[in-house]
């Protein structure tokens, strides 16, 4: 079974960039939360629901907080994945040009391997 291993930056930074989208999304849910709750006290005084009531936004104002901080942490590691598989694709293309091409026994048309301007680096199994 062969396989060719490809990748490009696009879908890493197209993955952080929904990931800085929701983190904004999350960052105005929590104001409107609280808009939703407002005057909610005064029309639940004395009554034991205001106590879960408090309890239950608090505990949902964490994990809004707690959601939209791994959003964060998330954009930035996708990004430095787009990143670096870019600095290692230039390392291997420096490294790669200073080899001599020339054609090996079997490894002419449909090997895999290809040299010149437009060619592409792929990591492939034969078997």
């Amino acid at each position: 079974m062969g396989a060719d291993v490809r990748h490009s930056a696009g879908p890493w930074t197209g993955a952080a960039g929904a990931a800085e989208a929701l983190r904004t999304h999350l960052g105005q849910v929590r104001p409107e939360f609280a808009a939703a709750h407002a005057g909610l006290a005064g029309g639940t005084e004395g009554l034991a629901v205001a106590d879960v009531l408090r309890t239950v936004r608090t505990s949902w104002e964490r994990r809004i907080d707690t959601a939209a901080a791994e959003c964060g942490s998330l954009a930035g590691s996708l990004r430095a994945v787009a990143r670096d598989l870019g600095e290692s694709d230039a390392a291997v293309r420096a490294a790669l040009a200073g080899v001599g091409v020339g054609v090996a026994a079997g490894a002419g048309a449909g090997s895999g391997f290809a040299s010149g301007p437009g060619a592409s680096f792929a990591l492939g199994g034969g078997r």
